[in-house]
């Protein structure tokens, strides 16, 4: 996947370019303006036990205009990818911009960004959309074949590519083409509980959303992982059910993440901190008049913001709002140290550029600030092992999957649960248990954040689909993180009574 697709770059771009640049550039009719010509390209396989539960493929592409106007902003999108269409969204746009100065609203302040003429193609070497769908049914109704011959009673297996392609050009003289593919594998398998008079229980497989072609789903080792779970799933129902109380966690990667998502990488979006984020999904208790003095959590966290990391989900030469990508710290040795930013929120911080966090997840919706990969860096002194960090808990538990979660409206009270426990007495592990979910606060969780895990163990985990916004917008990202020893945190049974 080395290369833009050809047929995309067949499209008009040069002359849907010049459509909105030559009735704006010079003549003073708006501060700024972009647009971005933008395809998304989508085949979701769902197959279960034996047999194809359903395929859908799409395939939409349209043109977004935005005209920043004496401090306003307008947008218009269209279906008609040409000069035509392009000239009919940028009027509509110019219309709404001149309403909205017309009618008092905010004054929009939007930082400046250097020009950027680029083109670039993510990682991944076999492009989903080249293999045959025969092949892919083939792949996944093997594994849950793996999966039932191993003794599961029942399995499930869904499996969405996209492929996304924007080309991207604005008023500062930019203009980009880039083009990103990811996977999102998601496999279940489920048995009968007798000991719960004949109850359903499931597990879920820890392969997370990854930006790469399909060489992953054929190198990953499907099958296999499939036998393995089925074999977990008859220790956890054999397993005896927590105790209620409070324990040292070891949490791996597979469910840290998570926490991090909901806790550090939403709390930590500066639109959100500023108030625009209220109605849909409440706001965040990490105000910016807290920058550089909140004490987030211990000395051995160092979270950092990026748009740079091979194969993350959030990953992008460019956001859309034209800004290069980067790399900064959110939080240093336990402080809050930085914001995601867009050109639009950056400046109310003092900064002189924007991060690069804003992302539209179709041509017909306006730039938000989004997530980048928000993550929790390893032990930077040695290559700490996770039986380390399970040797250091004399009465514990350790934790891999992520499950259900909850959290307040400020990202400040929350509850997470997982896939497996496996208790830790003396420094080993003593056997699985069920029916864990565990409780804090965010800056008390962090706080008790003893030692993190090597850079051996830093594993990348993902949201495929991250929803924000109204009208709600989906993003993918990931978050990179070793696993976590935190101290004496609340543990409660989710058991509902067995």
């Amino acid at each position: 996947m080395a290369e833009i697709h050809g047929d995309f770059q067949q499209l008009p771009l040069d002359a849907i370019h010049d459509a909105v640049a030559a009735p704006l550039d010079g003549r003073g009719a708006g501060d700024y303006w972009d647009l971005r010509v933008h395809r998304d390209k989508r085949q979701a396989i769902h197959v279960r036990d034996t047999f194809v539960e359903s395929v859908n493929d799409t395939q939409a592409e349209g043109i977004g205009v935005r005209v920043l106007h004496d401090g306003a902003w307008g947008f218009a999108s269209t279906t008609d990818v040409s000069p035509d269409g392009a000239r009919r969204a940028l009027g509509r746009a110019l219309g709404i911009a001149k309403q909205l100065r017309r009618s008092g609203s905010d004054r929009v302040e939007f930082l400046p960004e250097p020009a950027h003429q680029a083109t670039w193609v993510a990682n991944g070497r076999v492009d989903p959309f080249t293999v045959p769908l025969e092949s892919k049914i083939e792949l996944m109704l093997g594994t849950l074949h793996a999966a039932i011959d191993a003794g599961a009673k029942f399995g499930e297996f869904h499996c969405e590519q996209v492929q996304e392609t924007k080309f991207f050009a604005n008023s500062d003289g930019s203009r980009t083409l880039q083009q990103r593919v990811r996977l999102d594998p998601v496999m279940d398998v489920g048995l009968l509980d007798e000991t719960r008079g004949g109850r359903v229980e499931m597990i879920r497989a820890d392969t997370m959303p990854v930006a790469q072609g399909w060489e992953y789903m054929t190198e990953h080792g499907f099958a296999q992982e499939a036998v393995e779970l089925v074999s977990h799933l008859r220790e956890k129902l054999a397993s005896p059910s927590i105790e209620s109380g409070r324990y040292d966690l070891v949490i791996d990667p597979s469910n840290l993440w998570l926490v991090i998502h909901e806790s550090i990488g939403h709390a930590t979006e500066l639109d959100r901190a500023l108030g625009y984020e209220a109605n849909y999904a409440g706001t965040t208790f990490v105000t910016p008049d807290r920058l550089g003095e909140l004490r987030y959590g211990s000395p051995a966290m160092h979270v950092t913001g990026d748009r740079t990391v091979p194969n993350g989900l959030a990953t992008i030469a460019f956001d859309d709002d034209g800004v290069a990508a980067q790399e900064w710290d959110i939080i240093a040795d336990g402080v809050l140290v930085g914001y995601q930013t867009d050109r639009q929120v950056a400046g109310r911080i003092g900064l002189d550029r924007s991060n690069g966090c804003a992302f539209a997840d179709r041509w017909n919706k306006f730039p938000l600030e989004r997530m980048p990969n928000v993550s929790l860096q390893p032990d930077p002194h040695r290559d700490t092992p996770i039986a380390d960090l399970i040797g250091a808990v004399s009465d514990g538990i350790y934790i891999v999957g992520e499950k259900s979660m909850s959290i307040d409206q400020q990202r400040y009270n929350f509850h997470f649960t997982g896939q497996r426990f496996y208790r830790i007495r003396n420094g080993k592990i003593a056997g699985q248990v069920r029916d864990v979910g565990y409780q804090s606060r965010t800056p008390d969780f962090w706080g008790a954040l003893e030692a993190v895990s090597g850079e051996s163990t830093w594993r990348l985990q993902a949201a495929f689909s991250c929803s924000k916004g109204e009208p709600d917008q989906e993003a993918p990202v990931s978050h990179g993180c070793p696993a976590g020893l935190f101290r004496q945190i609340n543990v409660v049974n989710t058991g509902m009574g067995h």
